[in-house]
């Protein structure tokens, strides 16, 4: 292991922001994908349509990313490359905002394209920057910046009572929420760089090196990067890539998915939108999915990736297995490990990548694990749409229980010692230097 992870949350001022950043496009992708899913649908073309919508916008987002995962490591400037995706998803945004029921496809094209690009912002070159800030803490940093999913479906509770009605105010409902991405942005184009010795800070907030032996790190990781052994082609060929990286785009999948239906099952239990305890029901799912991100997001730190993951669909499927019988109290407990392993499940592609590979192979790595894993990720909203519209709230949590069955079997099977095995084959074919930067990692 590269040195031990500070067990403080003195992640420096720019450190926070940087955390900031990335939770507040985190809200925003939740904001424009999910409410209009869950609120909003009935205004504009019905749940199936709008959740196909949601699904092939993000398909669109990570095919992008995976056309982009070759040249990644060439990329001078990460931050520009998240702030004009941020702007971009905004200004769309606005549409999404602003356009009425009456004008029907033009609202869906720009919920279509709010959704593939704000999938990619938020997803894409913002991970990449937490794990080139953090890359012993990402997972401590990546479990508070998740806090922003919980966060986000709770206050759809209140978006729901501002925007349903007789007379719709779905301009103002968003509003509020608008406004604190765009701080966010604001705060990340001015004291955040794409490495925190551009600004003089320190990577992991790890202040016992000096500035001279940081910054000479940092040019040769740079220069590394250009010639990464971890091209597509190898990490995709390898077993251990796929092992690690389906379970968490199934954990993406149901978690998406069910938060996104959450109204439409419910209302199937007498819960409605809008009311006292659907407010009450939501807020407690918030205060859960934070517990549990964090929780998790300590546990990835201190003890490894693959445990944390572990353990998130071991609850992922004991919530499928309560969630399949029909009763209100299993329902509650159903609801509670949704949003347990909720806040984590997009925790863990920042932190594999940075956890089993070298910091000059993250970028690739995290250019391969996190579109794979968004693609599950992006059939949630549209698989449990169906189910539930077709069947019922209790055959969508059976579907979570057996995705849960599938990951615990491959992450299982995940070995890190495998992938330095293969990282030797691969640095012995290209002739670089073998050493043990990745002996004992778990």
């Amino acid at each position: 292991m590269e040195g031990r992870p500070k067990k403080s949350y003195n992640l420096g001022s720019r450190g926070w922001i940087l955390v900031i950043y990335q939770a507040v496009a985190f809200f925003a992708q939740t904001m424009f994908k999910n409410y209009p899913l869950n609120y909003l649908s009935g205004y504009f073309g019905g749940s199936q349509t709008i959740s196909l919508l949601c699904t092939v916008a993000m398909l669109v987002g990570v095919a992008v990313q995976l056309l982009c995962a070759k040249r990644i490591g060439r990329v001078k400037n990460m931050k520009r490359l998240g702030l004009i995706l941020g702007i971009i998803s905004m200004a769309f945004g606005l549409g999404v905002m602003a356009i009425p029921p009456k004008n029907l496809v033009l609202w869906q094209i720009f919920y279509f394209l709010t959704c593939t690009i704000v999938t990619v912002w938020a997803t894409f070159p913002l991970g990449i920057l937490v794990g080139q800030w953090f890359p012993r803490r990402k997972g401590t940093v990546m479990g508070i910046a998740t806090f922003a999913f919980p966060i986000a479906n709770a206050c759809g509770s209140f978006f729901a009572k501002a925007a349903l009605g007789e007379t719709p105010r779905i301009f103002g409902a968003f509003l509020p929420y608008f406004i604190a991405v765009v701080i966010g942005m604001i705060l990340g184009a001015i004291f955040v760089t794409d490495y925190p010795e551009q600004c003089g800070a320190y990577r992991d907030n790890d202040k016992n090196m000096t500035p001279e032996i940081a910054n000479k790190m940092l040019e040769q990781e740079i220069e590394n990067k250009k010639t990464t052994v971890w091209t597509p082609k190898h990490t995709m060929a390898t077993r251990d890539f796929w092992f690690i990286t389906i379970p968490m785009g199934l954990l993406l999948m149901t978690s998406v998915g069910m938060m996104t239906q959450t109204a439409a099952i419910l209302v199937q239990y007498g819960i409605i939108p809008g009311t006292g305890q659907f407010t009450g029901t939501m807020m407690g799912i918030s205060g859960i999915a934070c517990l549990g991100s964090w929780v998790l997001g300590v546990l990835d730190t201190k003890f490894g990736t693959k445990l944390a993951i572990l353990i998130s669909v071991i609850i992922m499927t004991l919530g499928g297995v309560f969630g399949s019988i029909n009763n209100l109290a299993c329902l509650m407990v159903a609801l509670a490990c949704l949003g347990l392993f909720m806040g984590a499940a997009s925790n863990f592609t920042v932190s594999s990548a940075a956890q089993y590979w070298r910091r000059e192979d993250f970028s690739s790595v995290y250019a391969n694990i996190n579109p794979i894993a968004n693609i599950f990720g992006s059939l949630g909203p549209m698989v449990i749409a169906w189910v539930v519209a077709i069947t019922n709230a209790r055959i969508a949590y059976m579907v979570v229980g057996i995705c849960g069955v599938i990951s615990i079997i491959l992450i299982l099977l995940f070995k890190p010692s495998h992938v330095k095995e293969v990282d030797d084959k691969y640095r012995e074919a290209a002739g670089k230097p073998l050493d043990d930067v990745l002996a004992g990692r778990k």
